[in-house]
């Protein structure tokens, strides 16, 4: 059984994700360059769904001053992401355990700047999403940053199928096995529930953020910044 909401191991997370998801590594950096463009001198960042600390790992020392709280629902994650990120001070990197976001509430010391959810929120249904971007937006003082990427819905069912076809193919001549391809597809709808665009931006204005805005998009994954 896999040890995280993902279809990877958490061992063999950094490998298998790169040819899965087109374009994944851009996830991090349009990220990172947001938040060295809006916030330069940020000292809290909280990555929810931190994953094997990927993105701190390439922030930190992008950005001398800050300190990152990393959460996560797979302890299996965390460890990885531990190890990961074991050569940084430990002031600047605070784990505050196998949490989702929607249990987020009361376990985060001190209010973040910036928070970040990459590919962690399209695992539960429409109103878990709510809730997440909820508590992230609450967590948030004025003028703070959220950014989230998401596996999305393309508008119509011949898109669907044009998108997943696309998705398929780049695993493929990524070198997956023919079986986990076309479990991949399975997953549409099943393991990880999209929106479409339309619907992020709606939810982001829905829950308060006076600034929403797309910050990248390709295929079938988006990514999408919000301030408060």
């Amino acid at each position: 059984m896999v040890d995280n909401s993902t279809p990877h191991e958490a061992a063999g997370y950094d490998a298998e994700i790169l040819r899965t998801v087109p374009f994944y590594r851009l996830f991090h950096t349009e990220t990172i360059d947001l938040v060295r463009t809006l916030a330069p001198d940020v000292s809290v960042w909280l990555d929810t769904g931190c994953g094997t600390g990927c993105l701190a790992e390439q922030a930190l020392p992008l950005l001398p001053r800050v300190i990152f709280l990393m959460a996560d629902p797979a302890p299996a994650m965390l460890e990885r992401a531990r190890a990961r990120l074991a050569t940084f001070p430990p002031e600047r990197v605070r784990f505050l355990g196998a949490l989702a976001t929607e249990e987020l509430t009361g376990a985060v010391p001190e209010p973040p700047q910036v928070i970040s959810a990459v590919q962690c929120h399209h695992y539960g249904g429409k109103a878990a999403r709510k809730a997440a971007t909820e508590v992230c937006f609450n967590l948030l003082g004025k003028g703070g940053l959220y950014v989230t990427f998401e596996n999305i819905r393309p508008e119509t069912e011949r898109g669907i199928e044009i998108g997943l076809d696309r998705w398929l193919r780049f695993q493929a001549e990524a070198g997956r096995p023919t079986q986990k391809v076309e479990e991949h597809r399975a997953r549409f709808d099943t393991s990880y529930l999209p929106i479409t665009v339309a619907e992020h931006l709606e939810l982001l204005r829905a829950v308060g953020f006076t600034v929403v805005e797309i910050l990248w998009l390709s295929q079938m994954q988006a990514g999408f910044y919000a301030i408060k």
